[in-house]
């Protein structure tokens, strides 16, 4: 993303760590921004607390605000968000934290996962990014060598019907001028699950846009990403992720307010296919931050 700005030629690019040095940098007058572009993965890069940071600060920033976040972070709140709210299809689930497992018996309760969700599942970190933890499981006995790898991640279980179809990515931006919904992409491997190995290992993963599902399935997919944007509160920037089940029907999986921004992730892929020079793109959406004037007042508590 650094790269594709400073190529612009209208942009000074700062990168840094979240490290203790952070805040004294963004306060000090000789180093501080006129706009700020978290692109920080994972718990406090996707939480909102980093937002909520540099809203304490007055900073202006390109990217959903710090509530908003926390409730695409937490996917059994999104999940039901979207579907209550939205409309939108989503796969049955279940939330359960680890102590119930305990304090009910896990045999108990695999039963009622069970009887209730039936088979097969994917056992996913209620909050967490990359697939980490993520199982699919197809058989009860291996119900709770899941939920023991999920829970290395995150005391809290979503435990969720899998649906097997057809993944496809939507990608979400607002250029100041309009809100677009980028060509989805599918997504392809060879086992069928967009799993962390497959993410991060070179080749082991096909992405084709656009997704090869029937073109009123692609404007209904692309819909229904537009209508998550708006019922979760996103702003400038969201990746949104479904499962075209067997019916041709679109399930919401999650919503991502931080999508990879290099020149190989989805979102990227996918502006380029609908033919946008991306040094132009991010220029334009800086640039609609900066003109909002987005300094966020401390009284202000809305999304």
């Amino acid at each position: 993303m650094a790269g594709f700005l400073e190529d612009a030629g209208r942009w000074d690019v700062d990168i840094h760590d979240v490290d203790a040095s952070l805040i004294d940098y963004l306060l000090d007058p000789s180093t501080r921004p006129d706009v700020v572009w978290p692109l920080l993965h994972g718990s406090y890069g996707e939480d909102g607390s980093l937002r909520d940071i540099l809203e304490m600060l007055d900073l202006p920033y390109l990217g959903s605000r710090a509530k908003a976040s926390m409730l695409a972070w937490s996917k059994p709140i999104a999940k039901n968000i979207v579907r209550k709210i939205g409309g939108i299809n989503t796969p049955h689930s279940v939330t359960l934290p680890q102590e119930i497992f305990r304090e009910l018996g896990v045999k108990s309760i695999i039963n009622l996962i069970v009887s209730s969700i039936g088979m097969p599942v994917i056992v996913k970190p209620h909050m967490g990014g990359s697939a980490l933890g993520c199982t699919v499981v197809r058989e009860p006995e291996s119900l709770p060598q899941a939920l023991v790898d999920c829970f290395a991640y995150d005391q809290t279980a979503l435990i969720e019907r899998y649906v097997e179809g057809t993944e496809v990515s939507v990608s979400i931006l607002d250029t100041g001028d309009e809100i677009i919904a980028l060509p989805p992409m599918e997504i392809s491997t060879p086992s069928g699950v967009y799993d962390y190995s497959e993410r991060y290992t070179p080749g082991a993963t096909e992405f084709i846009i656009p997704a090869r599902v029937d073109d009123d399935v692609l404007t209904c997919v692309k819909e229904d990403a537009l209508t998550a944007f708006q019922v979760l509160g996103m702003r400038d920037i969201t990746r949104v992720d479904f499962i075209v089940d067997a019916n041709g029907i679109p399930q919401f999986l999650e919503a991502n307010v931080t999508p990879g921004m290099t020149d190989v992730s989805i979102l990227p892929r996918q502006a380029v296919a609908a033919g946008y020079d991306l040094s132009d793109l991010y220029s334009r959406m800086l640039d609609a931050v900066i003109s909002q004037k987005r300094n966020i007042p401390h009284a202000d508590v809305s999304l």
